[in-house]
């Protein structure tokens, strides 16, 4: 069983950046990575993921652009890089990983972490 903790959440004003983490328990490449939020009154919805080999990224409409996923297997570690942050991407983030494909925020994903607030003030 793979465990996730996810670090780098925080408070930044709209249009800032941050930097969020994701620490495996094991080696990842055989899975697929992705970062999900969760915003009050929504229901979770994936913003990124990367593929075992990080050759393929996807991202949601609304984070395209500003957001960036990234893996080091060596560092057991996936980063979701947010730039030009707003209001709406404030939400608990969530990492989780995926043993099947394809890497698509609409199938199963079995392992998650237990989640890091980010809140970005207008």
């Amino acid at each position: 069983q793979v465990q996730l903790m996810e670090s780098g959440g925080g408070s930044v004003q709209a249009g800032g950046s941050l930097r969020l983490s994701c620490a495996a328990s094991e080696n990842t490449r055989n899975y697929c990575m992705g970062w999900f939020r969760q915003t009050p009154g929504k229901e979770r919805e994936g913003v990124a993921a990367i593929s075992p080999t990080g050759s393929n990224t996807y991202y949601a409409d609304s984070v395209k652009g500003r957001f960036t996923i990234s893996e080091i297997h060596a560092n057991l570690t996936v980063y979701l890089q947010m730039d030009s942050l707003k209001p709406e991407d404030t939400g608990v983030y969530y990492c989780a990983t995926r043993g099947g494909w394809p890497c698509a925020f609409g199938y199963d994903w079995h392992y998650w972490g237990q989640g890091t607030q980010v809140t970005v003030s207008s």
